[in-house]
């Protein structure tokens, strides 16, 4: 191989971030997917409090199946809180991203470069994906919810409504095993 010529391992060993190793921009790339997830949830929630609507009936024919004021009651709470956290990881993203992006202007001849600690960065990178998984959760229990207005509540035994939630409830807990597994990997690399 040639001098001029290098390879991926040798491209990330000289970006490094301070003493810890890792690439700026490879964590800026990671904030930014964060952000961008967090917006998509976001408008999941205001779509969610659009439908709290008291005294809806359900599509189900029996008004014992109609979801109480309870049910809307907790469907607020849980959009504002899964909004909340949504909101905490976002600005927790968008600091680092900041912060980052201050550091590399100050050296234009390394525009890769920033020296920045990398423990607090792994801290800040990891709260941030904390928030992402506590608004997930919270948004699954608002869609919880949201499918008891629509379709009827659980304890009546509306066929559509256990089947949406039982999906709902697999897949994205299944999801989030994933994204835990692997931010956490991440971490401890």
């Amino acid at each position: 191989m040639a001098e001029s010529e290098t390879c991926p391992k040798d491209y990330y060993q000289q970006t490094s971030i301070g003493s810890g190793g890792g690439t700026t921009s490879v964590h800026v790339t990671a904030l930014d997917g964060l952000v961008n997830v967090n917006s998509l949830f976001t408008i999941a929630v205001f779509v969610g409090l659009s439908l709290t609507v008291p005294n809806q009936h359900s599509l189900e024919n029996t008004s014992s199946c109609d979801a109480s004021i309870d049910t809307v009651e907790k469907l607020l709470v849980f959009e504002v809180v899964s909004f909340s956290f949504f909101l905490f990881s976002s600005l927790v993203a968008q600091g680092l991203k900041l912060a980052i992006n201050l550091l590399n202007s100050k050296d234009v001849d390394e525009a890769f470069r920033a020296h920045v600690n990398i423990k607090a960065l792994r801290f800040g990178m990891m709260a941030s994906a904390f928030g992402s998984v506590m608004g997930c959760l919270f948004l699954m229990l608002s869609m919880v919810s949201v499918i008891e207005i629509r379709l009827g509540v659980l304890s009546c035994g509306s066929k559509p409504a256990i089947h949406a939630v039982t999906t709902l409830i697999i897949l994205v807990s299944s999801a989030l095993l994933v994204y835990i597994s692997t931010a956490v990997y991440a971490f401890l690399q």
